[in-house]
């Protein structure tokens, strides 16, 4: 299990998340992601992130397992905490970030996606978060970032999923590409933006930043207390203990 990050030549800095299986990530996953998205801010040469995975897929969220063989809170609160420090700083990254997504991407998956700048997927790429069939919430600040309101809330209430052709069409996802050029189309389009000065790129993503209508950080924020409720009431536990005993199926 591992984070990688290199720069190339031209400023363009490919971030890796290989968390085998699923890319669902342990708590310590999600601060190396803040980690690595702080350094591409303070690293001067850095004209442009490409967000990417390994494996089957691009992100499972939270690593239950792990959560659940945790006793006590901590490991709710790690997975909460390093979960909001990850989106955070993928917001706040001073200069654009592209997601390259290939395969699922669901719930935590859709916070990284949801705060990057660009998404570019494969033929194969979903989309989902079901916290509700985890006992859980969060990441419907994110999703709002990618559907309409209305679906939003039918997504979000049954915890289906939506293709990224679907948000192709409804202008969220860039492009989407056969899985074998993603990682071409997707470095391609972060070449594109690394060409630009950047010093104008960084006051772009500052600016952009600065007249979106939802405060994304205080949003997700307000979404955890309920996911914090919903685990002092023990009813966390027993969907996620529900998860694990039937073997961890993705796409419920």
């Amino acid at each position: 299990m591992s984070l990688s990050s290199t720069v190339r030549s031209n400023g363009v800095r490919i971030i890796t998340m290989d968390y085998p299986p699923v890319n669902a990530l342990p708590v310590q996953g999600w601060f190396d992601v803040a980690d690595a998205m702080r350094e591409a801010t303070a690293d001067a040469a850095t004209r442009v992130v490409l967000l990417r995975a390994e494996g089957r897929g691009f992100n499972a969220g939270v690593d239950i397992k792990e959560m659940q063989r945790i006793e006590g809170f901590s490991g709710i609160l790690g997975a909460n905490r390093g979960c909001y420090e990850a989106f955070k700083a993928i917001y706040e990254c001073a200069v654009p970030v592209v997601a390259a997504v290939n395969g699922h991407c669901l719930g935590g998956g859709v916070g990284l996606v949801g705060n990057s700048d660009v998404i570019i997927a494969d033929e194969d790429a979903y989309f989902g978060v079901p916290e509700v069939d985890r006992g859980a919430l969060g990441a419907a600040t994110h999703l709002s970032r990618l559907v309409p309101p209305h679906l939003l809330r039918s997504m979000y209430y049954t915890s289906r999923t939506i293709t990224a052709s679907r948000l192709h069409e409804l202008g969220s996802v860039d492009a989407v590409v056969p899985r074998a050029e993603l990682d071409d189309t997707a470095l391609a389009f972060a070449d594109e933006i690394a060409l630009k000065d950047p010093r104008v790129i960084r006051a772009a993503k500052e600016a952009l930043n600065g007249i979106d209508p939802v405060d994304v950080n205080r949003s997700y924020r307000f979404e955890q207390g309920f996911t914090f409720e919903l685990n002092l009431a023990g009813v966390a536990d027993e969907h996620r203990d529900e998860f694990v005993a039937t073997g961890g199926n993705l796409e419920t």
